[in-house]
């Protein structure tokens, strides 16, 4: 049994089934329920309806613009479910907005809706690639579930088929697929093909990189070991020079910045080998995300990978948060780099499984034979099981039907220009940067100095939250807006977005020219005069 809260009306909706009897929009406000619970309702129910059509095939009333929709979703209220989590969840295990999170209960598309059926708009999950609770991928995972889930080491056609329809995406050499779990999963088992197939146990990775959360790879992220004051970097990992053109040493006034970062590369092999070291791969976010989202110049993995092949090494490019079509123009991100840059292993997770369990790692033939002849075979238990791999297909299909990467790049182009628009007004944008849905707003006090406007950043993500925007934060500042939201974004979501920091700014920097003028204790006349005039 299942109750709907209608404003003062409850509907009692008996033998729920998935795909016809209770489906409740992305926006909130399309309820689809069988029509015969309706139909006795209806007529009181007109008082709260602006729409109403009824398709009669499919014995189905949808109802648009209703008001006050809620899915009674809640086990506990919010404090108990804080309260518990204190309890028993480990206090390293940070939430959104720690001083005032907010409790979500179930989502659609763009948008979740929290225990008072509040909607957001969520740009933050990368995670829901094809959208929160898409049908089609939900139907997909539970129609195999209801067949078969099961161990991995059986033979399945969904697995084959999805690593066929995997390896079509990509470059033809990439041909052999191991699937796993989780990103971090992914970057590990990378980590080891390299180790086998090079007979290396050096790896370079870049400032501010994040690769995942077990242990080898905390060693190769900066972005994570650097916060821990009594660490040290292991001796085994070098770390180059983010190719941020913005922040960093070559600046995109350089007449060459690809060159000038990828002999930094060249310079710490040159340094490693030195001191005795030989190098495995170099692994490096094809766009880096929690360092800032930074775009690498065109040219600079080429140059890399010449000079980290040249000392006996491998390439891994690192997919997880950018991958299957976010960039808009490529399906994968290291492709903006030119056709002619293939890595020799690439990393997926995140948006491959819509939010379920599923990573990958993809790689040639030649360094999959040398990972078999170390003599340890290797087995995941849950990686590639039937359902995983079903989903998988579900999401690929989706990308394809709905022209998802298609809309990343319109809809990411026009974000870019009125992102642009709003870099022109506001002093406080500093430099805006991104492809598709993958967008990042970098805040300054000073566009010289580039002194980071941390404090000032973190304030428009908690007023956003106010507006029910949900957007994160990060760089090596904090101060770097992140846009990455689910591929189902639209144009109409982006006018709200920009609308809203657009507001936030005007009002910071009203407060600081008032500021800044009252610190003068002896105003002049032009300035008393601007004061009287605010």
């Amino acid at each position: 049994m299942q109750y709907i809260d209608i404003g003062a009306f409850f509907l009692k909706v008996s033998s729920l089934q998935y795909d016809n009897d209770v489906i409740v929009s992305a926006a909130g406000r399309i309820l689809v329920i069988d029509s015969a619970c309706l139909q006795r309702c209806l007529e009181k129910l007109l008082v709260s309806l602006t729409k109403v059509k009824f398709y009669e095939k499919q014995r189905l009333i949808i109802v648009s613009d209703l008001k006050n929709v809620r899915m009674e979703t809640k086990i506990f209220d919010k404090k108990k479910t804080i309260d518990l989590r204190k309890k028993h969840i480990g206090p390293s295990c940070k939430v959104f907005f720690s001083h005032d999170p907010i409790k979500i209960v179930r989502a659609k598309g763009q948008y979740m809706y929290d225990e008072n059926g509040n909607q957001y708009l969520d740009c933050i999950n990368n995670v829901a690639h094809v959208g929160h609770s898409h049908p089609i991928v939900v139907k997909a995972g539970a129609k195999q579930m209801e067949l078969l889930n099961t161990n991995s080491r059986f033979l399945h056609d969904n697995l084959v088929q999805y690593a066929q329809r995997l390896q079509a995406t990509l470059p033809e050499k990439l041909s052999v697929c191991y699937f796993v779990n989780s990103g971090s999963e992914a970057n590990d088992l990378a980590l080891r093909l390299a180790w086998q197939y090079t007979g290396h146990k050096d790896i370079i990775t870049l400032e501010n990189a994040y690769h995942g959360h077990v242990s080898s790879l905390i060693n190769i992220s900066p972005y994570k070991f650097h916060q821990l004051s009594n660490a040290e970097q292991s001796k085994s990992v070098h770390v180059a020079l983010s190719p941020d053109v913005y922040r960093g040493i070559y600046k995109k006034d350089h007449p060459d910045p690809a060159t000038a970062y990828a002999d930094d590369v060249k310079n710490l092999i040159h340094k490693a080998h030195e001191n005795g070291h030989k190098i495995a791969a170099f692994i490096a976010e094809s766009l880096q995300s929690c360092g800032g989202q930074v775009i690498p110049p065109a040219g600079y993995f080429q140059k890399v990978a010449q000079h980290v092949h040249k000392a006996g090494g491998l390439f891994i490019a690192d997919e997880v948060q950018v991958g299957f079509g976010r960039v808009g123009t490529h399906f994968w991100a290291f492709q903006l780099q030119g056709e002619d840059f293939v890595p020799d292993i690439v990393t997926m997770g995140k948006p491959i499984g819509n939010g379920h369990p599923i990573s990958c790692v993809v790689t040639t033939r030649e360094i999959a034979e040398a990972f078999r002849n170390s003599g340890m075979e290797y087995f995941n238990t849950f990686g590639g099981n039937p359902v995983s791999c079903a989903i998988g297909l579900a999401v690929l299909d989706v990308i394809e039907k709905e022209d998802l990467q298609g809309n990343a790049l319109r809809v990411g182009r026009y974000l870019m220009q009125l992102l642009e628009q709003l870099k022109e007004k506001h002093p406080l944008v500093g430099d805006i940067r991104g492809c598709g849905l993958f967008v990042g707003v970098e805040l300054v006090r000073d566009r010289v100095k580039l002194t980071p406007a941390t404090a000032e950043c973190q304030d428009i993500i908690y007023k956003l939250k106010e507006q029910h925007i949900l957007l994160s934060a990060d760089g090596p500042h904090r101060n770097v807006l992140k846009l990455k939201p689910p591929m189902c974004f639209s144009e109409e979501d982006v006018d709200l977005v920009v609308e809203k920091i657009d507001q936030i700014l005007t009002g910071v920097r009203k407060t600081t020219t008032r500021s800044s003028l009252w610190i003068n204790t002896n105003p002049s006349s032009e300035l008393k005069a601007n004061l009287s005039t605010r």
